[in-house]
């Protein structure tokens, strides 16, 4: 038996690993993109109508929102090794 033979299948699996982790990022960096974009209106929302929910104020929920776009946008340029192949 040839190993190439061998290890075809087992490069094959590893091959259909790597999409589904591929796919799976995807779907996380719009997910994270999307929890910005929102996190950022809501802040700008509740800093035009002055509201205060629980200790939060929405200057706080814009802060948090532009670090998760930053936090995505590191991410986007610089993906993991999966990614990339």
């Amino acid at each position: 038996m040839n190993l190439h033979e061998l290890l075809s299948p087992l490069s094959d699996f590893a091959n259909l690993i790597a999409m589904y982790f591929r796919e799976i990022w995807d779907f996380l960096i719009f997910l994270g993109g999307t929890s910005a974009v929102l996190c950022i209106l809501t802040g700008a929302i509740m800093v035009g109508v002055g509201v205060k929910v629980n200790k939060i104020t929405g200057k706080q929920l814009i802060l948090g929102g532009i670090i998760l776009a930053i936090i995505i946008e590191y991410y986007v340029i610089f993906p993991p090794e999966f990614t990339i192949g």
